[in-house]
């Protein structure tokens, strides 16, 4: 009876999949106060909304924080499939053993990414420095790791080695001495990169009680210094509660692209916009521009390129636009007030750009490139936090400790300016 059920409940699954893909809804086309109002919504959007969630997590949050690996293990078995016999920690046996069982093919695919990933990291790491700001007055910066990080990997909807590396690299880079890698059901392909990575501390565990265990240790995960990585509401919320005892780099939610053009290929810009619409229901892609024809042409081809994936029919006909504007320099000052995760746009409009956690310039550079290989990270800003920062860099893993030194002739040079001021605030 439950075999006929299931094959049942299939095929009607089946049907209603392909209807949908048969009526994909295009990309709706906006101008004049239509698209002021949908503008002036994004410019006030969050991170994403937590509150539903937010009471939960706070239980799991507290129980792990308080009864440590019972509680971890608990929600491990429920959650993420773990067996009591299971170990918390991936051995680095089986990390060697699933670089080994791994494709040639992918294991370039990964030496390459990596490879770029650490250039552009050490070409971003801070240096020291010290200078004579006046006579006898010596002022620098010294430049110090953090002491442990913990990296999450998503492994729900899709596993994301490219993420291990986006995370890992940077704190490498950085000089970080403990990294702890947290993953729930990891894939081979992310014990892969991690074995290559030279990864040592690989949990395989994740939600809400992971970043708990991160946050305040538990007695198979020490504590950390600082979270990083993307994750689901649950882990983004965890985040947000654990903030103020473990740092983070910021709170990210689902995918955002915007796609500024006056006259490109439409194929391209569709391609674009649903591959980062394929990522998340609640991604949010939009094209901006001065073409009536381009968005008409880019709204068949986006319904084409989506019929059959339906994550990206969904977020494509829910929160997905294109935006008619009066010229592309209108165009990069609403991209600004949207302060989107990804930005393409001409290469020429690059330096009126403002608010975006990363932009890609010109008609081939896929916003893609940015997510896997070309060396930039892929964690960014997203529910217009690009206002503020940009994308996890080795900043987030270092501290820049100022230093100053004055000699017997600086002292002298200095300290009646510094009485005055003293002075002035009444600190006598």
């Amino acid at each position: 009876m439950r075999k006929v059920t299931r094959k049942v409940t299939h095929k009607v699954t089946r049907d209603v999949m392909s209807n949908a893909m048969r009526n994909v809804t295009p990309l709706r086309i906006l101008d004049g106060p239509k698209k002021d109002k949908f503008v002036q919504a994004l410019e006030q959007r969050g991170p994403n909304d937590l509150a539903e969630v937010e009471p939960a997590v706070r239980r799991i949050v507290n129980d792990v924080r308080h009864n440590r690996d019972r509680a971890l293990r608990r929600y491990a078995a429920q959650w993420d499939g773990l067996d009591k016999s299971d170990p918390l920690r991936v051995t680095e046996a089986e990390l060697h053993e699933a670089w080994q069982k791994i494709s040639p093919d992918l294991q370039d695919a990964i030496k390459q990414a990596a490879a770029n990933i650490r250039q552009y990291c050490e070409w971003q790491k801070p240096g020291e420095w010290r200078r004579e700001i006046q006579p006898g007055v010596c002022v620098g910066q010294l430049v110090r790791p953090l002491e442990s990080v913990g990296c999450y990997v998503p492994g729900g909807r899709y596993p994301l080695p490219s993420t291990l590396l986006m995370t890992v690299i940077p704190a490498q880079v950085a000089g970080v001495s403990q990294i702890r890698v947290v993953s729930p059901r990891p894939a081979a392909t992310t014990l892969a990169a991690a074995a290559f990575l030279g990864v040592r501390e690989f949990y395989r565990v994740g939600g809400a009680q992971a970043i708990a265990a991160l946050a305040y240790g538990t007695e198979s995960i020490p504590r950390v210094n600082k979270i990083v990585g993307p994750g689901n509401r649950f882990v983004t919320a965890a985040k947000k509660q654990v903030a103020f005892d473990c740092a983070i780099e910021f709170l990210a939610g689902p995918t955002e692209a915007v796609f500024i053009s006056a006259e490109g290929d439409p194929v391209f810009i569709a391609c674009d916009l649903v591959a980062q619409a394929e990522h998340d229901p609640d991604a949010l892609c939009i094209l901006i521009t001065n073409s009536q024809g381009l968005a008409k042409a880019v709204q068949a081809e986006t319904q084409r390129l989506s019929r059959t994936n339906p994550i990206a029919a969904e977020s494509l006909s829910s929160r997905g636009a294109i935006l008619l504007v009066a010229s592309l320099e209108e165009a990069v000052s609403v991209a600004n007030r949207i302060a989107p995760e990804h930005l393409t746009l001409p290469a020429a409009l690059a330096a009126a750009v403002q608010n975006a956690g990363s932009i890609f310039l010109d008609e081939f550079t896929p916003q893609s490139a940015g997510d896997y290989i070309s060396g930039p990270n892929h964690v960014l800003p997203t529910g217009a936090m690009a206002r503020v920062r940009g994308g996890l860099n080795v900043l987030d893993y270092v501290r820049i400790i100022s230093c100053q030194q004055l000699s017997r002739e600086g002292i002298r040079q200095i300290a009646p300016t510094a009485i005055v001021l003293a002075e002035a605030e009444g600190l006598r």
